[in-house]
């Protein structure tokens, strides 16, 4: 209780604050630059440089917060991937050499490309089908609710959700697992699914897939929505079937949107974690560049150089597909 209340009496002053912040320095903008009780050419200057101002009243502390959380990290990252176990002795490209010949690097990158491969195409694929199909049902909303729930669980709550539908007993003991539980129903044998090497990469994107499912669903059904519906009975009085209306004139016209939920499940692939820690621990060969960077950073004594130098690789990795997803994004909304 002492916590929920700490959190409500942060959350309202918070506000509060805001609410006086956004008061306060319109009223003291005002102060300076008068709009009244002054001659005109200089109310029209003053309106003119407030104009001008007033804006970065409210940008102001957002581009602060950004520069302080985000810039300075990435900089500061930079600077440390050049220098040894404690972040003082300058070691130059030493930790660049040892991350190229490192073979736990290699896994952790070959495991981000087949999260990178399965889980955005995985996802968009099952979001796009079940939007089509849920616009077509009386009970559609519904559907849509309980695929979209997922959403809000954090990752570490979808992880162990999995714990146990993947869970392994071993010695004859009863498999509470679900998935276990299933295989001996239909007489086969119970297996450590999250630790098969190689497949057991896929049973941790499964998590991921069933959390961002819902995401790609309510995305494309919207611009499913604002297919028109002419081209739909055009192609229903040439002729075409129904995989034929779906491939050849839903898809090609919201391509665009296709490609941004895409681009923006893979940015989050690029720093997947949670699942990977909670899981596996990025055990049985499953460590992927983030788990890497944080065991390098915290763990065992700590060695900032060589955290940060995997760290500026996933920043390297993410930088062009956030770049188009952007770009992307406004031409979408431009509407070319």
């Amino acid at each position: 209780m002492g916590q929920l209340a700490t959190a409500l009496v942060t959350m309202i002053l918070g506000v509060l604050a805001c609410a006086a912040y956004f008061y306060g320095s319109n009223a003291l903008l005002d102060l300076i630059f008068p709009g009244k009780n002054r001659p005109a050419s200089e109310i029209a200057r003053n309106l003119r440089i407030s104009n001008r101002i007033r804006p970065w009243l409210f940008l102001g502390p957002a581009v602060l917060i950004l520069t302080f959380y985000l810039f300075y990290p990435v900089v500061d990252s930079l600077r440390l991937s050049f220098f040894g176990r404690t972040g003082e002795e300058f070691v130059g490209l030493s930790n660049y050499t040892w991350l190229f010949g490192s073979e736990e690097f290699y896994e952790s990158f070959r495991n981000n490309m087949l999260w990178l491969i399965f889980v955005p195409t995985a996802a968009t694929f099952f979001g796009l089908v079940i939007a089509t199909m849920t616009d077509r049902i009386w009970w559609g909303n519904i559907a849509k609710s309980l695929i979209f729930m997922p959403m809000a669980i954090s990752f570490i709550g979808a992880s162990v959700i999995w714990k146990f539908i993947y869970d392994y007993r071993s010695g004859g003991d009863p498999q509470i697992g679900l998935l276990n539980a299933i295989v001996v129903f239909f007489g086969g044998d119970p297996q450590p699914w999250i630790t098969i090497p190689f497949w057991n990469n896929f049973f941790l994107m499964i998590i991921l897939v069933w959390i961002q499912t819902g995401f790609a669903m309510v995305i494309l059904s919207a611009a499913l929505r604002g297919i028109p519906d002419e081209t739909i009975e055009a192609a229903v009085l040439d002729g075409a079937n129904g995989v034929q209306i779906f491939f050849k004139i839903m898809v090609p016209q919201i391509w665009g949107t296709i490609a941004v939920v895409w681009t923006t499940i893979t940015i989050l692939v690029l720093k997947v974690f949670d699942i990977v820690l909670a899981m596996t621990n990025g055990q049985w060969g499953t460590q992927v560049l983030a788990n890497q960077m944080f065991d390098w950073m915290f763990r065992g004594g700590g060695d900032f150089g060589r955290g940060a130098v995997v760290a500026i690789v996933i920043m390297v990795l993410v930088i062009p597909i956030m770049v188009w997803n952007i770009k992307r994004a406004n031409a979408e909304m431009e509407g070319r």
